[in-house]
């Protein structure tokens, strides 16, 4: 079976939908892809939580190890990390019944994914959810796309 993204609409809900995103692989070096998003999913309203060892915190945000550490809720996972490292993260998403995944542009894990989605999981691939806000959405905030002032 061949692996496919959500339709648009899905993925607006999805985003509309969350508050708390955790960014597992999140640089502490403002050039890397991973903390130019981060940067910008804060902009638009949401939560961020940095997950990546060996760092205290990044955007003004306590840094942890690995999900598993991450205290409350998280409503989505955004991965900045090599496909084969995907697997894991898909399992500690499991372990913590994290209902959303997003696989970076560039992070292609078919069988992961295709685990994710079998435990209930939505998940979207090889796509940048900055992007995809930005063309769903438009530069506005997320509090205001959900109605929120």
């Amino acid at each position: 079976m061949r692996f496919r993204n959500p339709e648009d609409q899905e993925i607006r809900a999805l985003l509309a939908g969350v508050e708390t995103i955790a960014v597992v692989g999140l640089s502490p070096r403002p050039n890397r892809p991973s903390h130019q998003v981060a940067r910008r999913l804060k902009h638009f309203g949401y939560r961020i939580i940095p997950v990546r060892p060996a760092i205290d915190a990044v955007l003004g945000e306590h840094a942890y190890g690995e999900l598993a550490q991450v205290p409350g809720r998280i409503d989505l996972v955004d991965v900045f990390l090599a496909p084969e490292r995907v697997g894991a993260v898909v399992e500690a998403c499991i372990e913590r019944s994290i209902p959303a995944i997003w696989l970076q542009q560039g992070v292609i894990n078919e069988a992961a994914a295709e685990l994710a989605q079998a435990a209930g999981m939505k998940v979207i691939m090889d796509r940048c959810v900055s992007r995809d806000y930005l063309r769903l959405f438009g530069d506005r905030l997320v509090s205001q796309v959900r109605g929120e002032h």
